[in-house]
Formats: C-alpha cells, sequence, structure tokens
C-alpha cells in the first residue's frame, strides 16, 4: 500500500515522502495516528501545495535572517564591567549581558543564540558569534569598558 507521509516517522521516512508500506502497518498504526494518508493523485497535489508554501516561508525567514544579520555585523556594542582594585573584575560579562545589551539596542536574540566560549573578564574588543539561523551566523563587534 502506498501512503504519504505527514510527520517525520522514525526508521520510514520524512514529511511528505511516498512510502511503500504493509497494509495492515498503514491500517493500524499509520492512518489513526494521522501520520500518513493513502497516496492518490489528490493527496500529491496537496502535499506539493504544502511542500511549496514551506518554501516559500523558509524563503521568507532566511531573508529577514539575512537582514538581522547585516544589521548586527554593522553594530558595535559597548558593555561596561567593574572592576575593583588592580582592575580586578567583579563578575563578567555573559551572554544574559549581550542579550540585554542588544534588547536596548532595539535587536531582540535570544541568549542561546550567541556563543560565547567563556565569559569576558577583561577589557578589550571581542568579536562575538550570533548564532541566527542554522545556515547564518552573524558576528558582534564587542567593546568591553571600565564602569
Amino acid at each position: 500500500m502506498d501512503v504519504i507521509l505527514l510527520k517525520p516517522v522514525e526508521r520510514l521516512g520524512a514529511e511528505g515522502a511516498t512510502m511503500q508500506v504493509k497494509p495492515g502497518f498503514a491500517r493500524n498504526y499509520l492512518l489513526p495516528r494521522g501520520l500518513a494518508v493513502v497516496a492518490s493523485p489528490e493527496q500529491l497535489r496537496q502535499v506539493e501545495a504544502r511542500r511549496h508554501v514551506a518554501e516559500q516561508k523558509a524563503k521568507r525567514v532566511r531573508e529577514q535572517v539575512e537582514q538581522l544579520k547585516r544589521k548586527l555585523e554593522g553594530k558595535s556594542l559597548t558593555v561596561k564591567l567593574n572592576l575593583g582594585e588592580g582592575d580586578k573584575a567583579f563578575g563578567a560579562i555573559t551572554t544574559h549581558d549581550i542579550a540585554q545589551a542588544l534588547a536596548q539596542e532595539g535587536l531582540p536574540i535570544e541568549k542561546q543564540s550567541i556563543n560565547l566560549a567563556e565569559p569576558i573578564k577583561t577589557l578589550g574588543i571581542y568579536e562575538v558569534p550570533v548564532k541566527l539561523h542554522p545556515e547564518v551566523t552573524a558576528t558582534l563587534k564587542l567593546w568591553v569598558v571600565k564602569a
């Protein structure tokens, strides 16, 4: 029996794939759970239409992410670090601090997207990678100055 998968099924196939399965597996597992539909010309057209819509949406998201990347790479962000005697740092600059500073600049970025190997504990200029999309990473210029 030929079926079209509506959702990815482990060890069977990805969403939108047309698979040949045993009739009992389709009747008792795939169809009742809404994981697949019986393959027909009408269902194939609907799957193609859904795939086309998903591709268009992914393209729009990619364009928005590219635009955000250009904004981030054009920005230079300044963050203040508290220093004590002998210029010893009190605390550190973390992803949370960078995310807050970006939000104040009008660029809401999730702190999980900011890739710091370790918290920043010294003054200086840093280039911080920000993963905006699985395929797009921006580099933010970060100035750490004395508070």
